[in-house]
């Protein structure tokens, strides 16, 4: 009598948790890749990109050339040797007694920095508290954060010009870098929050397990994982302060008005020296362009990390 050894089934191999994330960012890339789709993006990108190249070609020409002609004729010049360029203009626009930039560069810079970090430091822990800590009212005050988005900024700025009068702060730069604060919170909560809730909740509790608290986990858990996203936000904000014009115009004063109420005094009392308003158009450009493409690889990594989950 002969017995039969029952067959032990065969172990599956463990596919990573990770894979799914990479095949979908595989489909996503491979759509992107499309012949027509990348033809359409190099199509935009130059049409994008000429008017800032025109300005650029302005902003180095003789204010004489800039009344005669236009800025494509420098091509034609350049082959007849008849192409002149000068860095006139912006010494002029930074150091002419009546348009004199550097003060405003500066608070440009002064405005915007802080704009930036207050807002993503108070969306951070907002963030983590309404996505990792149970509390009473927690899904009602989140909808209500979100709700806030759609709050317009003009109707905002009557009132809280109203509150930094009674506390003492109008004309400093504590009204300009509040303000900015205020309206950028909804938004970064709402896309933090996001991120930090589709973080694996076995990181989470295999921290707890090691005995860490939420500092510990906010710190050393979330962090290292949002830095595309923190990095993408910041960008979007860097770019909504430094060009903003209304805030600044509204909050601010002499003492605090960054380069674009500079260059839209330029705009309006010098309207005609297109020579000194090109040139001091694009030294307000130079600066979000290089923030941009310092730090584009962080950008598309928040973007595309938002895409594939799920």
């Amino acid at each position: 009598m002969t017995t039969t050894t029952p067959q032990m089934p065969t172990p599956q191999p463990v596919r990573p948790a990770s894979s799914g994330l990479n095949e979908r960012a595989r489909k996503a890339r491979k759509a992107l890749s499309n012949p027509w789709a990348s033809t359409l993006a190099i199509v935009i990108a130059i049409i994008w990109t000429v008017p800032t190249v025109g300005l650029l070609v302005t902003s180095f020409r003789p204010e004489l050339d800039i009344r005669t002609s236009g800025w494509w004729t420098v091509f034609g010049d350049a082959f007849s040797g008849e192409g002149v360029f000068s860095l006139r203009n912006y010494e002029t626009a930074l150091f002419g007694s009546s348009t004199n930039m550097i003060d405003f560069f500066v608070n440009s810079f002064v405005v915007t920095l802080p704009a930036v970090f207050i807002p993503i430091t108070i969306a951070l822990l907002a963030a983590y508290g309404f996505a990792w800590i149970d509390f009473k009212g927690r899904d009602i005050l989140f909808i209500a954060v979100f709700a806030l988005q759609i709050v317009p900024i003009q109707i905002t700025l009557v009132p809280l010009l109203s509150a930094y009068v009674d506390f003492n702060i109008n004309g400093t730069f504590w009204t300009i870098w509040l303000s900015h604060s205020i309206f950028a919170l909804p938004l970064a909560i709402f896309l933090l929050h996001n991120f930090m809730k589709d973080v694996p909740r076995s990181l989470v509790e295999a921290a707890r397990v090691d005995g860490a608290g939420h500092v510990k986990i906010f710190f050393q858990v979330m962090l290292p994982l949002l830095t595309p996203a923190i990095a993408a936000f910041g960008i979007f904000q860097f770019l909504w302060v430094w060009n903003d014009l209304l805030v600044a115009l509204v909050m601010g004063d002499l003492r605090t008005f960054p380069l674009t109420v500079r260059i839209a005094e330029l705009a309006g009392s010098r309207g005609g020296d297109w020579h000194v308003l090109s040139a001091g158009a694009f030294i307000s450009m130079v600066v979000p362009v290089i923030v941009f493409l310092a730090l584009q690889r962080y950008f598309v990594r928040g973007m595309l990390a938002g895409a594939v989950k799920g």
